[in-house]
């Protein structure tokens, strides 16, 4: 189970969002679509994340200004994966990119410089259960 790819169970169908847009609508996005992430991209490159938890923590404790955009929250240097990559290195992946004892629950998925999925941890828990 662990040695299939990646690319045999992502989401290919990724709901993304673009840097100029508001954190207010953004964080709509991620409520409405009930996603944990949203990969931030220019055309079809991956160029930062933002996740429902750092923004729905910060909105409440009103850290952000009126108009504040994806641009200036997002986290920038993204961890990703390649289509090809087994899920047991997605796993080591998740498990290592996390500095405290947490771990990482979606990964995008980047073939030549472009989104072309994405995995998370529930995906891959499906999988081998």
């Amino acid at each position: 189970m662990l040695n299939k790819k990646v690319k045999d169970i992502m989401t290919t169908d990724v709901i993304t969002i673009t840097p100029d847009v508001d954190v207010v609508c953004a964080f709509e996005k991620l409520m409405k679509h009930k996603i944990s992430s949203l990969p931030v991209v220019e055309g079809d490159k991956v160029i930062g994340i933002i996740t429902a938890t750092d923004v729905g923590h910060n909105l409440i404790l009103d850290k952000y200004e009126l108009g504040t955009s994806v641009e200036e929250i997002m986290i920038s240097s993204v961890v990703t994966i390649s289509p090809e990559d087994s899920l047991e290195k997605a796993i080591e992946v998740m498990k290592k990119s996390v500095s405290s004892s947490g771990i990482l629950n979606q990964l995008p998925v980047v073939e030549d410089c472009k989104l072309v999925g994405i995995i998370s941890d529930g995906d891959i828990i499906q999988e081998i259960l």
